[in-house]
């Protein structure tokens, strides 16, 4: 029988923005834990090659190329996730993106970052919600950030901000229906989307193990790495400090934009 404190029996896992980054690092945690997987991400090469290095014989590792921003392509992972392995036990929203060069408002559709980053992660939990709470049992994962508890990019921690607001109010609409909701909310970790950043990192298995660990023993939120903590506590308690320091970054970010041809 499972208690509190032991690790719950592998479960069927559907995995967005699994082919690089935060994601592929989650894939590798979560096979190794035994766990049934159902990778989703736009590349399809990345997310076979990944599949086949995973689970060779193709029993336990299932690859459903998806495009989370499209409503058929998102029907179609939940779909395949059922057909496949009968059920979709954990829902882990993981893909993300940022604007990627210079600022938000010169970009040509920031909205994007809306879309991929909120609504599709909203639009899944709708899909894969009905059959969770029909089991009364489930598990769904939305992965966040520090930048949705301390905000220094106005489209990513809007996007962040509104994750972060959706997990924790889902999870109280939730209690007692069998189904938990957990939030893990990153600060900067080496992936492709913190590659131009001069910061020390650790690497993404870091939050790959606190994604892992959650299915095994539910919380309702973890900042990793650690250290963070003591970021977003002055961020809360020095606000004006932690303006002073961002303003700092964000001059240096002006002038690099600036100068850029």
């Amino acid at each position: 029988m499972t208690t509190a404190s032991s690790p719950r029996a592998p479960q069927v896992v559907v995995l967005t923005g699994a082919s690089s980054g935060i994601g592929r690092a989650t894939a590798h945690e979560l096979a190794a834990r035994g766990h049934t997987l159902v990778l989703a991400a736009r590349r399809a090469a990345d997310l076979d090659a990944l599949a086949r290095d995973l689970d060779p014989g193709g029993q336990r590792v299932l690859a459903v190329p998806t495009d989370v921003t499209d409503d058929a392509s998102r029907r179609a992972l939940i779909a395949a996730a059922t057909e496949r392995f009968g059920r979709v036990d954990v829902l882990i929203n993981n893909a993300g993106i940022t604007v990627e060069k210079g600022w938000w408002w010169d970009d040509p559709d920031p909205l994007r970052v809306l879309r991929v980053n909120l609504e599709a992660p909203i639009e899944l939990v709708r899909l894969a919600l009905p059959a969770m709470q029909a089991r009364r049992g489930g598990h769904i994962v939305n992965i966040g950030s520090v930048a949705g508890r301390a905000a220094t990019n106005g489209m990513y921690s809007a996007s962040k901000y509104g994750i972060r607001g959706f997990s924790l109010g889902l999870r109280r609409e939730l209690l007692g229906s069998g189904v938990t909701v957990s939030l893990v909310s990153p600060g900067f970790v080496k992936s492709e989307m913190t590659a131009s950043a001069r910061l020390p990192m650790p690497g993404p298995e870091v939050v790959a193990r606190a994604v892992a660990d959650v299915l095994e023993r539910p919380r309702r939120e973890v900042v990793v790495p650690k250290g963070y903590r003591v970021a977003l506590w002055f961020d809360r308690r020095l606000p004006g400090l932690a303006d002073l320091l961002v303003s700092r970054v964000l001059i240096r970010r002006r002038y690099a934009h600036d100068r850029t041809p």
